[in-house]
């Protein structure tokens, strides 16, 4: 027998934790209509680590959550027209799926008002955030379309071999059947 510790659960941090209960917060005001105000105190009510179904959810960080869903919410004037101006002509923001709206949301919303967060942490957290919910080519669209964002933002921080990789990305966003991008 070994006294040895089993690892620790390495599941997501709390910052990862509240942005996608963010994205699912932002989709749900896209969907339902429903005031900022409550929608916020629902999930910090009854989703950021409560119990759901017998399954005991993970701390979220609230703060994170209230100020990216806020802050979608208060810039999403500025927000929106970033991510059309990354997309192609033929596909703007208001054809997308909403979820994947949801997720660009976030994920720019970051780069305008979290400069303390690398900007290859805020494109690989959203590109996690986009498993989450797609197993096709949209995590290849976010990882683009964040990176299209994320250079014009953040001059300088993402460097070449990178952007290589993300370019080939943004070739996938481009050559994406018009009807993927259309609601599910």
């Amino acid at each position: 027998m070994s006294d040895a510790k089993a690892p620790a659960d390495k599941g997501p941090n709390k910052r990862s934790l509240a942005r996608l209960a963010a994205v699912q917060a932002v989709y749900q005001l896209d969907v339902s209509g429903a005031s900022l105000t409550s929608i916020v105190a629902e999930y910090e009510t009854f989703r950021l680590g409560q119990e759901i179904d017998g399954e005991q959810m993970r701390e979220a960080d609230v703060g994170w959550f209230r100020n990216t869903v806020g802050g979608v919410v208060q810039r999403q004037k500025t927000i929106d027209p970033l991510i059309n101006a990354a997309l192609p002509d033929n596909w703007p923001l208001a054809r997308m799926d909403m979820t994947l709206r949801a997720i660009l949301r976030c994920g720019v919303l970051e780069f305008l008002a979290r400069r303390d967060v690398p900007a290859k942490v805020i494109i690989s957290e959203y590109v996690d955030v986009t498993k989450a919910f797609f197993e096709g080519d949209e995590p290849k669209i976010v990882n683009g379309v964040l990176d299209r964002i994320g250079r014009q933002r953040r001059e300088g921080e993402l460097d070449n071999r990178e952007s290589e990789a993300m370019e080939a990305d943004a070739q996938t966003l481009e050559a994406v059947p018009d009807d993927a991008a259309r609601a599910s």
